[in-house]
């Protein structure tokens, strides 16, 4: 991905991260290309947040656009000449599209991505949810569901006094929100939604309340999967979406994005993702 290639350009994205190993996106835009008919192709790269702004500046015209995981979603910002809405609202960007004059863009597909995958199970409104995590996936989180109407949020972290940022984005989006802790979770209940964006086990020993607190249950982890928070919900008939349902969900986005084509074929996009789970499971 680099200048000097001589001949046709053949079209080239790319995921971007470090660790990037466990990436599913070259699974899932691979299989968008194959069903769109494009020759596209689609690699991984190991790229720490240092490394970020003379990995961009190495890459030649044949690149049309990159996705971004951690830690480079802040970092993206600064080498940008436009970024949309979102990612501004956010603080991050987890795509960035190059344009045939040079410019580049950034973009978060992470927000309408979890509102899409909502949306999906006939989820569209709803007026109060609880948030799981203090992170970056937590701020994605709140702009979804603002946009989904909800209006009161609880969040529950370990340590309160490190949500202020995630308070602030609150106050902007206009949502009343609420901060706990773990020691205080069992006085909460009665939402219409419970969006966990904590890796797999953190919430382990408190599964049981969480399936309990709402009528759905947004779990973002996807492997190892099924989670104790799953197997709770699952065993009491509350309604679950996985992180698998995201992680496609924003990458459709993304193809849509960098390929112009519309609508990016989610059944092979989530088939694929399925698939290469499968096949990290041990033997």
């Amino acid at each position: 991905m680099v200048q000097g290639q001589q001949g046709p350009l053949l079209m080239r994205c790319a995921v971007l991260g470090s660790p990037i190993a466990h990436s599913l996106s070259p699974a899932m835009h691979r299989a968008a290309y194959a069903a769109l008919g494009l020759d596209w192709r689609y690699d991984a790269f190991e790229v720490a947040e240092d490394e970020l702004r003379g990995f961009v500046a190495s890459l030649g015209d044949d690149v049309r656009g990159l996705s971004l995981t951690m830690p480079l979603k802040r970092v993206a910002l600064e080498l940008v000449d436009t970024v949309d809405p979102v990612a501004e609202l956010i603080g991050a960007a987890n795509t960035m599209l190059f344009e045939a004059d040079g410019s580049r863009s950034a973009h978060n597909t992470d927000v309408p991505g979890l509102v899409n995958a909502f949306a999906e199970r006939g989820i569209t409104v709803a007026d109060s949810a609880l948030v799981v995590g203090g992170g970056a996936t937590a701020a994605s989180t709140l702009a979804a569901l603002r946009s989904m109407k909800v209006s009161e949020v609880t969040v529950v972290v370990r340590d309160p006094s490190r949500a202020e940022r995630l308070l602030d984005l609150a106050a902007e989006l206009g949502l009343r929100t609420s901060v706990a802790d773990f020691s205080q979770i069992e006085r909460t209940g009665g939402f219409d939604l419970c969006v966990s964006t904590v890796p797999g086990g953190a919430i382990d020993p408190w599964a049981d309340h969480f399936a309990n607190v709402a009528p759905v249950v947004f779990d973002v982890a996807y492997h190892p999967w099924p989670t104790q928070l799953a197997i709770a919900a699952h065993r009491i008939g509350t309604e679950l979406l996985n992180g698998l349902d995201l992680l496609v969900h924003q990458a459709t986005l993304q193809v849509e994005m960098m390929t112009g084509r519309s609508p990016a074929p989610l059944a092979a996009m989530r088939a694929a993702a399925r698939e290469e789970l499968n096949d990290r499971e041990p033997a």
